[in-house]
């Protein structure tokens, strides 16, 4: 399961004090509370609308829960937006809402999705730090729902780039960890294991605890010692019992707490 990524972890010494309590509140899997901080600016400010609006269209590939919050949030984005880069920003969070409640079969918007990223990716400058993001989920739409890995590789590629040139390191986190899976699809253990490896150490230097147990059950499936891997999967079910069973989809994939 590939799920989301969005820019700026709060965890540098320059950041404001909201952004690093909301940053602190989305790496717990508090997706409400967090966006809840965002509330009194989203009205006015198309950063803070599209920051709340992602925030809650991640709860929903978490926990598979708060669609129609999701919803109204990324209307109400949509509806302040000013610039090309805000509406290409608010088109992406769209496309995201639309590949998610594809991928989880709530429901079919498979168009949506293809026809929302295409609407950003012409209004989102090639090299502007949103278009790493964007590059990487219209990647996850080629790998999942297209079921095209010589594309979603293609984009992945340049997603990870991106995130370089930006210092993204949460979302070098997820485009380490998508070129890791491709690897590991095709039976290349030792890249994989890489990868999935630097995604895991990104995530825990950064705090990430929401991404951790994903993290830690990937690198669990390219590691050929029996003994190694049964460790990083009961590591990865305490974290997920933790957070109350989030993400929702990775219950099937975790040992059964002792």
């Amino acid at each position: 399961m590939a799920h989301t990524a969005m820019s700026g972890t709060g965890t540098n010494a320059g950041d404001d004090p909201l952004q690093t309590a909301v940053w602190r509140l989305r790496s717990r899997g508090c997706w409400a509370d967090a966006a809840a901080l965002l509330d009194p600016h989203a009205t006015t400010d198309p950063a803070a609308a599209l920051q709340r609006a992602a925030l809650l269209g991640e709860r929903c590939l978490y926990t598979e829960q708060g669609w129609a919050e999701a919803e109204d949030a990324l209307r109400a984005a949509e509806a302040v937006t000013h610039t090309d880069e805000e509406r290409g920003a608010a088109a992406c969070e769209r496309g995201q809402l639309a590949y998610a409640s594809t991928l989880l079969k709530v429901r079919d918007r498979v168009d949506e999705a293809r026809s929302a990223f295409g609407r950003a990716a012409a209004l989102i400058a090639p090299g502007a730090a949103p278009r790493a993001l964007l590059d990487l989920r219209r990647g996850l739409m080629a790998e999942n729902l297209a079921d095209s890995p010589q594309a979603a590789r293609a984009a992945y590629r340049r997603a990870h780039a991106g995130a370089t040139a930006h210092d993204d390191a949460l979302l070098l986190s997820f485009t380490w960890r998508q070129l890791a899976g491709l690897a590991l699809r095709e039976g290349e253990l030792a890249e994989a294991r890489h990868g999935f490896a630097e995604s895991l150490r990104l995530r825990e230097e950064l705090g990430y605890l929401v991404g951790t147990a994903p993290a830690l059950v990937s690198l669990a499936e390219a590691e050929p010692e029996p003994e190694v891997a049964a460790r990083l999967r009961a590591e990865a079910g305490r974290l997920f019992r933790l957070l109350g069973g989030v993400p929702t989809w990775l219950a099937g994939a975790l040992p059964a707490a002792a």
